[in-house]
C-alpha cells in the first residue's frame, strides 16, 4: 500500500498499533504494522529500559511512542508531594470506594482506599519521558491528551520526528494543525480509552474537510478488522490507528480474567466513563464503572486524582480475580472500544496483522466489483 502515512513513517501497511506492552509494538513492527508504545506509565529509567529492549528485537524497523504532556492537571506545576496529592482526595470519595470494594468481597478500610506504592503522574514528568524517547530511533511520536506543547512539537520537528494527536472534533482538529502537529489521529466515541462523543464514520471525514488535507488523517476508534480499515481509506484517512484490537493477544499486558470477559463481550458492554482517570473514557462495563453511575456516587475527581482511587483498586481486582474471586472478577475492567463486539476468538499479533491485510484485500475487492464496467 502506499499514503501519506506510509511514505511518512517508511512502511508498507498503515496500520497502527497502539499498546502498553513493547511485546505488541515489536510483534506488530515485525509483522508489518507499526507499534506505538504507551509510556506515559513508565518512570524515565522504566522508559529507557523499554525502548532499549524494543530497540533489540525490531531489526531497525520503525516503531513510535505515545506520551501524554496533559495540559490540566490537578497540581500542575506545583511540584506536590504524593502525600500532598493523596490529602486532596475527599474522604466521602475514600468511604465510598472502600464501601464497594467490601461489597464485593475485597476487604479495605478507608484509610487504604489510596495506597502509598501507587505514585500520581509528576506533574513535569511528560518532559522527562521526552528526554527518553528521543534518545531512541523512534520515528514517530503521539499526544493523547490536547494539543501538545510547543516544546514537545520543536524537539520533535529538530528530530525529524512527525507529531500526532488524537482529536475528537474538527475543532480540535483546527489547534492541533496550527499549532504544528503533522498527524490527526480522528478518534471516534467507539475508542477504548479516552474518546469523545462523535462516531469515527462521521469524524473522520469531518475533520479531512476541516483541515483541507493539510496533515495525514489516521482514523481510531473501533476499528478491529482489515475491512473497517479499507472503509476508513474509503473516508479519506491514510491509515488505522487501533489499540483494543491487541488487549486480547497473549503477548498484551492486559489481565487474563479481563481477557476473557473481552472475548465474551458485545459491543455494547462497554462505558464511556470518568470513573478511571477522571476524564470521559471507554472501559469494559463492570461493576466499578456501574457504581459512579449510580445516583447518589460521588463525581470523579480531575486527573490525577481518580487515577489515585481507581488504579489500585482495580488492580487489586486483577489480582483477586485470577485467583478465582467473583466480587473482584464482577469489578475488573480495562479501557477497550466497542469493537470488542467483534473480537470473539484470541489471536496472536502477528496474525492479527495477517487477517488485517486478508481482510483489507478482500474488502478493496468486493468495492471494486460493486463498480459496473
Amino acid at each position: 500500500m502506499k499514503t501519506a502515512i506510509t511514505t511518512m513513517l517508511g512502511i508498507e501497511f498503515p496500520l497502527l498499533a497502539f499498546s502498553h506492552c513493547r511485546d505488541v509494538v515489536v510483534e506488530v513492527t515485525n509483522a508489518g504494522g507499526f507499534g506505538v508504545l504507551g509510556g506515559s506509565s513508565f518512570t524515565p529509567e522504566t522508559l529507557e529500559a523499554e525502548l532499549a529492549w524494543i530497540d533489540a528485537h525490531v531489526d531497525g524497523r520503525p516503531y513510535g511512542v505515545d506520551i501524554i504532556v496533559a495540559q490540566k492537571l490537578i497540581g500542575k506545576g506545583q511540584h506536590l508531594s504524593v502525600e500532598q496529592m493523596q490529602s486532596m482526595i475527599p474522604d466521602p470519595t475514600r468511604r465510598f470506594v472502600a464501601d464497594l470494594m467490601n461489597a464485593h468481597g475485597m476487604p479495605t478500610e478507608v484509610g487504604d482506599v489510596v495506597r502509598n506504592e501507587f505514585v500520581a503522574p509528576d506533574q513535569e514528568a511528560g518532559e522527562a519521558l521526552l528526554d527518553v524517547a528521543f534518545r531512541h530511533p523512534i520515528r514517530f511520536i503521539a499526544n493523547a491528551l490536547g494539543v501538545p506543547p510547543q516544546s514537545m512539537i520543536e524537539r520533535a520537528h529538530a528530530e525529524g520526528v512527525p507529531v500526532g494527536a488524537l482529536v475528537g472534533a474538527k475543532e480540535h482538529a483546527l489547534k492541533q494543525v496550527a499549532a504544528g502537529v503533522d498527524v490527526l489521529i480522528a478518534q471516534g466515541t467507539e475508542a477504548g480509552g479516552h474518546c469523545g462523543e462523535i462516531s469515527t464514520m462521521v469524524l473522520v471525514p469531518e475533520v479531512i474537510e476541516a483541515t483541507g488535507g493539510q496533515v495525514p488523517v489516521l482514523a481510531a476508534g473501533g476499528i478491529v478488522t482489515g475491512r473497517q480499515m479499507a472503509a476508513a481509506i474509503a473516508l479519506g484517512a491514510a491509515g488505522a490507528w487501533t489499540g483494543s484490537v491487541w488487549l486480547t493477544t497473549p503477548e498484551a499486558e492486559t489481565a487474563e480474567y479481563t481477557k476473557a470477559k473481552m472475548l465474551a463481550a458485545s459491543s455494547r458492554d462497554t462505558r464511556r466513563s470518568a470513573a478511571r482517570t477522571g476524564k470521559p473514557s471507554r472501559q469494559l462495563r463492570s461493576a466499578w464503572t456501574e457504581a459512579w453511575a449510580e445516583p447518589g456516587a460521588p463525581e470523579p475527581l480531575g486527573m490525577p486524582l481518580q487515577s489515585m482511587i481507581s488504579e489500585p483498586a482495580l488492580r487489586r481486582a486483577d489480582v483477586l480475580a485470577a485467583q478465582g474471586n467473583e466480587g473482584a472478577r464482577e469489578l475488573a475492567s480495562y479501557w477497550v472500544g466497542q469493537g470488542v463486539g467483534l473480537m470473539n476468538k484470541q489471536r496472536t499479533c502477528r496474525q492479527t496483522v495477517m487477517d488485517f491485510m486478508e481482510d483489507y484485500v478482500v474488502a478493496v475487492e468486493r468495492v471494486t466489483e460493486s463498480i459496473d464496467d
